[in-house]
C-alpha cells in the first residue's frame, strides 16, 4: 500500500483502488458588530450650586434601553476630566443633578457602551456659576476597568479616585482650614467603603482639588460553615462539674446532717429544712450545666455560612461635607455600580 500527502488531501492506493480523504470544511463565524450611538446634553435650569441635566441615547434612531451615562466635567479650562455623576439609562433617557462650584465649567455626557452598543460622548455644555459655592465633588478612575463601568463580583475590591474641588472664591475668604469629611451610601448589603483620607483639608492657598482614595469591599459567599477544631463530647465540661460537685456534695451533707429536734414539730421543720436543701442543690446543680448551653451550641451548631453581596445595579453616592461651627455645608457625587 502507497500514500500521498497532499495539502487538504490524503489518496491512498489500496488493491488498485483509490480513495480521497478530504479535511473537515473551516467555519467563520463572523464577531457581531455593535450599534453606533448618538448622546445629547441638555442643561436644564441652574439653582445656586446645583445644576439640572438631561441626557438622550440613541442608536439608529430608537432610544438605548439599557447601559451607564457618565457626566464629566472641565473645570475652570483644566484640561483634566472629573466625573461628576453616573446614572443608569431609562428609555434611553437620564436627568442626574450635578452639584458645580463657583467658576466656569464644561460638561460632557460619556455613554459607556454595552455588549450591542458603542460607546459616544456628546458635544460640551458651558455652564457658568457666579455665586459662592465651596467646594464640588467628583467622581473618577474607577478600577478595575470594566464593561459596563463600575463593575465587581462578589469578594471582588473596587477602588475610585474621589476629589474634592474647592472655588477659588471660597478658597479666598478662608481664616482657618476647612475640613471637608467624605462618606457614601446606597451600598448593597455585605459591602462596605472606606477612604483614605477620610477628611481632606482646604487651605487658603489651595489651588487644585484635593483627592483621597474610596475603597469599596463586596462580600463573597463562604463554602461551608465554620467549625471548630475539637468536638470531643456533647455534655457539660468537667471543670464544671468540679466546681458543681463539691458545693452539691456539702449542701446535701448539710441537709441530712441538721441536728435533730424532739416532737412532731421538730420532726417537720427538720425534713423541711432538709427539703429546702436539696431543692436548692438541684437549683444550682441545673444552673451549672445550663451555664454549658452557649459551648454545647458552639460545639454542635457552628456559624451560618456568609451571605454574598446581591447582584444587582445600586445608585451610589459619594458626600463630602464642611462644617464651619455654625452651618453645614453638603455637596455630593453620584455613580452606578453594578454587583454581577
Amino acid at each position: 500500500m502507497r500514500g500521498i500527502n497532499c495539502r487538504g488531501l490524503r489518496l491512498k492506493l489500496v488493491a488498485g483502488l483509490t480513495i480521497a480523504l478530504l479535511t473537515p470544511a473551516l467555519t467563520v463565524v463572523a464577531a457581531h458588530a455593535q450599534t453606533a450611538t448618538t448622546t445629547t446634553l441638555t442643561a436644564g435650569t441652574l439653582s445656586g450650586c446645583s445644576q439640572a441635566l438631561t441626557v438622550n441615547v440613541t442608536a439608529g434612531g430608537n432610544a438605548v434601553s439599557s447601559g451607564t451615562v457618565t457626566i464629566e466635567d472641565e473645570f475652570n479650562g483644566s484640561s483634566s476630566q472629573i466625573q461628576l455623576a453616573s446614572v443608569a439609562l431609562s428609555s434611553g433617557t437620564a436627568s442626574p443633578t450635578v452639584s458645580l462650584a463657583e467658576g466656569s465649567h464644561s460638561l460632557t455626557a460619556v455613554f459607556d457602551g454595552t455588549t450591542a452598543d458603542q460607546v459616544s460622548t456628546s458635544s460640551p455644555v458651558a455652564v457658568s456659576v457666579n455665586s459662592q459655592c465651596e467646594f464640588m465633588v467628583g467622581v473618577s478612575n474607577f478600577t478595575p476597568a470594566t464593561t459596563p463601568a463600575n463593575t465587581l463580583t462578589p469578594g471582588q475590591t473596587g477602588t475610585a479616585i474621589v476629589s474634592v474641588i474647592p472655588s477659588q472664591e471660597f478658597v479666598s475668604s478662608l481664616t482657618a482650614p476647612a475640613t471637608v469629611t467624605l462618606s457614601c451610601s446606597g451600598l448593597p448589603d455585605n459591602a462596605s467603603c472606606n477612604f483614605t483620607p477620610e477628611n481632606v483639608e482646604i487651605l487658603s492657598t489651595t489651588t487644585t482639588a484635593l483627592t483621597s482614595t474610596m475603597t469599596i469591599q463586596t462580600q463573597a459567599a463562604s463554602t461551608a460553615s465554620a467549625s471548630p477544631a475539637h468536638q470531643r463530647r456533647n455534655g457539660p465540661s468537667p471543670i464544671a462539674w468540679a466546681f458543681l460537685l463539691p458545693g452539691a456534695l456539702g449542701l446535701g451533707g448539710l441537709a441530712w446532717g441538721t441536728r435533730r429536734r424532739r416532737g412532731v414539730r421538730g420532726t417537720a421543720s427538720r425534713w423541711l429544712s432538709r427539703l429546702s436543701l436539696l431543692m436548692l442543690v438541684g437549683l444550682v446543680t441545673l444552673l451549672g450545666t445550663t451555664a454549658c448551653n452557649p459551648r454545647y451550641d458552639y460545639l454542635n451548631h457552628s456559624p451560618s455560612p456568609n451571605a454574598a453581596t446581591p447582584a444587582g445595579t445600586y445608585n451610589v453616592t459619594v458626600t463630602g461635607v464642611y462644617n464651619n461651627g455654625v452651618s453645614a455645608t453638603t455637596h455630593s457625587a453620584n455613580f452606578v455600580l453594578t454587583v454581577n
